[in-house]
């Protein structure tokens, strides 16, 4: 009996790499405006090789990408950058097609609903308060609640206490197969591969289910609950 549904929340609820392209984009076209001597294509493909170095959430990248490139801070360059970044972000944040119906759904069927995210606590919730998502979950579990990221136990057993399931009641829904889906799957949860989020090309995700719409986790919880699993 599936009594609640976990949700990864980047490229599983909102399609955080649009976001994050389109934003970078727009903050390399504004520095070049701005003076920097370097093509825009060559600004974002910078910004996204330290993003790779010290992880998609580094709040501190155009910092980064000026002592690296100039040797030191041009507050004018800077400014402009970080300017253009948050107006696009702003516009580029966007749910993935029958989100808001889907969770709306399991709620009206009893199911408590949470996110366990590897994001930072202020940047989760940003993100979920700018989409409107804000009031449906029971339980947001972020990186601080638990110092660990996915696949570490740690962020989805701090869910399943405060959530008070056992891990055979819960379906994991997440984009990223050697986290979300393997983290949960030791613990005994049933998982979803968010096919739709992939952004990596996988082949296999080793989930019980995949989807292509996250409305087909209606489908799933429905069958499994109907079937008394």
């Amino acid at each position: 009996m599936i009594k609640a549904v976990i949700f990864d929340l980047d490229n599983t609820l909102v399609d955080f790499m649009r976001m994050k392209t389109a934003s970078v984009r727009a903050a390399a076209e504004a520095m070049v405006d701005a003076g920097l001597n370097m093509t825009a294509k060559e600004v974002e493909d910078k910004i996204f090789e330290i993003y790779d170095r010290y992880g998609i959430e580094f709040q501190n990248v155009f910092d980064k990408f000026l002592e690296e490139v100039l040797g030191e801070i041009d507050y004018k360059i800077l400014a402009a950058g970080i300017v253009a970044y948050r107006k696009a972000k702003e516009a580029a944040l966007v749910l993935y097609p029958h989100v808001r119906y889907t969770l709306m759904e399991l709620l009206k069927r009893g199911l408590k609903l949470a996110v366990v995210s590897d994001a930072p606590k202020l940047q989760a919730w940003t993100r979920l308060v700018q989409v409107g998502l804000h009031h449906f979950f029971e339980v947001v579990v972020a990186f601080e609640d638990t110092g660990e990221r996915k696949p570490s136990p740690a962020p989805f057993k701090f869910a399943l206490e405060r959530l008070g399931v056992e891990p055979k009641e819960v379906l994991m829904v997440g984009d990223w197969p050697q986290r979300d889906i393997t983290g949960a799957a030791k613990l005994g949860m049933i998982t979803a591969f968010a096919r739709y989020g992939d952004t990596f090309g996988t082949k296999d995700s080793g989930a019980d289910f995949e989807l292509n719409d996250i409305i087909e986790v209606l489908n799933i919880v429905d069958k499994l609950n109907t079937s008394g699993k």
